[in-house]
């Protein structure tokens, strides 16, 4: 059967495929560790679950507005201006959508025509290109600097008459990198110079373990707010995956634009959920989020200590629950994607390559999994390195960088 030129540009999830890989050997009775997607392994808090269930259970679940219910619109403006140090978002200028990727392609759809270009701060969510394209943009990789902070020299250059946006993403996602406050106004700043919209992925806000907070864009000043989205959800934060719902915040235009998509291509989000993480926003921070986001900080150390222990480099991740280990070292003509192959059919670990995030030179290790996992996960990959024919030469280059 053909398919529309559309659907046959568009490549599978790479982390998503490769999630499937390794559930597929673990059914088959492989002791499969899994450090390929980003999912925290907590439950949602209990505060969500009750009131999910209380829903769920009044036997009134149904449709909302496709905007969201006014409640949990309003409770989201509060606590994005509260959290931010800013203004409330009015309820009418929050839109709230079935994930925080749902917001982004809303958002994209909303603000890219054809032909338009959106720059991407390399490396990048596997995601970003292929939902800029479903828009009809072009896409435009900005190489980012040794220790995967912005290069604003980069940035500038990337910059042309047809630039209508950039996609920030901080805390990131592969790297954990959060950008310090002033490379945040720096480029807002830049952004509001050269008239560029600024889609600012947030989904990691809550989860930065040390140094200054995360910076949204839409904090530095009313300007700037103007022509940022703010793109956020309960999926890491709350540890609300499966429940899939998230917000785009953003000046009432462009909030009204991804309503009236959603309305016709997905319709409202779900009415369970909504409720959830309303009882999420509701009165103070659920306790268990200041207990796991302690509980990753502690993995976080672990795992990049084990990681530099073996000879890697890893970009030092603040915030996200991500390493990114250089293991140019270790590549041969397959790049990332054959050494993460190999990893998983000699060691039985999952690891997403650099490719899937547009750099063949690192790959991602999630530590949203038990700390036991991560030592075991740890002791795998120091086996394979040991043994790998090129291990000699990536100690004598390591030594040397140091």
């Amino acid at each position: 059967m053909p398919l529309s030129e559309r659907a046959r540009a568009i490549s599978l999830s790479v982390t998503l495929a490769l999630d499937a890989r390794a559930k597929a050997l673990a059914d088959q009775g492989r002791d499969i560790i899994n450090m390929s997607v980003g999912e925290p392994d907590f439950p949602a808090p209990k505060v969500v679950r009750e009131a999910a269930s209380r829903r769920v259970l009044s036997g009134d679940v149904r449709y909302t507005p496709a905007a969201g219910t006014k409640a949990l619109r309003k409770a989201i403006g509060e606590q994005v201006g509260s959290l931010r140090g800013i203004a409330a978002y009015a309820p009418e200028e929050v839109t709230v959508c079935h994930s925080t990727k749902h917001a982004l392609s809303g958002a994209m759809l909303t603000l890219v025509d054809p032909g338009d270009e959106v720059l991407l701060f390399l490396p990048a969510w596997v995601s970003y290109v292929e939902i800029v394209r479903i828009a009809g943009g072009v896409p435009v990789s900005v190489p980012s600097r040794a220790d995967c902070g912005p290069d604003f020299d980069a940035i500038e250059r990337a910059i042309t008459p047809r630039t209508k946006a950039v996609l920030l993403n901080s805390p990131s996602n592969p790297t954990g990198y959060v950008w310090t406050h002033d490379e945040v106004r720096r480029l807002a700043e830049l952004c509001e110079r050269k008239g560029l919209w600024i889609l600012s992925d947030e989904i990691y806000r809550r989860l930065v373990y040390e140094g200054e907070p995360n910076l949204s864009p839409a904090s530095i000043s009313p300007a700037i707010r103007a022509r940022t989205v703010v793109l956020d959800g309960a999926s890491k934060s709350l540890a609300m995956t499966g429940y899939r719902i998230g917000f785009a915040a953003a000046p009432r235009e462009i909030a009204g634009g991804i309503e009236r998509l959603h309305s016709h291509l997905t319709g409202a989000p779900n009415t369970v959920s909504q409720e959830g993480y309303l009882a999420a926003l509701t009165g103070q921070e659920p306790p268990e989020i200041a207990e796991m986001c302690a509980e990753f900080d502690r993995r976080r150390r672990w795992l990049v200590s084990a990681l530099e222990d073996m000879g890697l480099t890893v970009p030092w991740p603040r915030g996200a629950f991500y390493a990114f280990p250089d293991v140019r070292a270790y590549l041969d003509e397959r790049g990332t994607r054959g050494f993460c192959e190999d990893v998983l059919e000699k060691e039985n670990l999952a690891l997403v390559p650099g490719t899937a995030f547009g750099v063949d030179t690192h790959v991602r290790l999630s530590y949203a999994l038990s700390l036991d996992a991560i030592q075991k996960a740890a002791a795998r990959l120091r086996n394979f390195l040991e043994k790998h024919p090129h291990r000699a030469a990536a100690l004598a280059s390591a030594g040397a960088r140091r």
